[in-house]
């Protein structure tokens, strides 16, 4: 499976620009599967707080608008995140979207953090706490959005439910570039899927702004590739059956 990863600028010219790059790079290297970075579609609102209603209405509106624009990335499935209110609650939300079936809710992002860049628990409410697996074209994958990464139990279960894909959406700040990574590789290891990462760049914020550095890590921990903002998209062949076959290995065999 060709998968790409990416990572995309939050101002409005730099979301067109780097879009109209995407698109072009898509079609190109006939990407199967693209995963986007956590909210793309509109500039880091939760660099704030308190949540400012009107704001948070602008973010959910331009995902809208942009939403309509993921068949330019066909036939490939796309995997992303979004602002959205759902049952008068407001959510960060994991998609997926492909030309045939078009956009799936799967996720809704449990673990918030609240301090300084990152209000999230201030703008928005926490999921229902389900991780279950969902088909993403020919894979079976998992969300974990940002934070949600770190809490491990989480990808070793999805690869109890037989997930080739971990797929992990970010705005992580560049300063914590090699943490970030390095759970990637965790979260690859202890589940036996592919880890798949996209992130957000920018110059403004905490801890000098996001760092963009997409990933594509092997079962085994083994990184692929990174992106940077010169090469902003990365794309790879992943072999789904190495995931298959890594889950029945140390530590994925390990008995709880």
């Amino acid at each position: 499976m060709r998968i790409t990863v990416c990572e995309l600028g939050d101002r409005p010219v730099d979301i067109a620009q780097d879009w109209a790059r995407l698109v072009e790079h898509v079609q190109t290297t006939g990407s199967e599967f693209v995963l986007l970075p956590e909210m793309p579609f509109h500039d880091w609102f939760a660099r704030t707080r308190p949540a400012i209603p009107e704001v948070w209405h602008e973010a959910v509106n331009a995902h809208d608008r942009w939403l309509g624009r993921l068949e330019e990335l066909a036939p490939a499935v796309v995997g992303g995140t979004r602002p959205v209110n759902r049952e008068g609650r407001r959510h960060n939300e994991g998609f997926i979207w492909d030309a045939d079936g078009g956009y799936l809710a799967v996720h809704h992002k449990y673990y918030l953090p609240d301090e300084e860049g990152y209000w999230e628990a201030s703008w928005y409410q926490r999921g229902n706490g389900d991780f279950k697996v969902f088909p993403a074209g020919a894979a079976i994958a998992g969300y974990l959005i940002c934070t949600d990464l770190w809490f491990l139990e989480r990808a070793r279960d999805y690869g109890r439910q037989g997930a080739h894909l971990l797929l992990v959406p970010r705005a992580t700040p560049t300063v914590t570039t090699d943490k970030w990574l390095a759970g990637g590789r965790t979260a690859a290891v202890v589940s036996g899927a592919w880890s798949l990462s996209s992130n957000r760049r920018c110059a403004e914020g905490p801890g000098g702004g996001m760092g963009g550095t997409g990933w594509i890590v092997d079962p085994d921990g083994k990184v692929l590739g990174v992106t940077s903002e010169a090469e902003p998209f990365l794309t790879r062949e992943v072999g789904l059956t190495a995931a298959e076959n890594a889950r029945t290995t140390y530590p994925r065999y390990v008995a709880e």
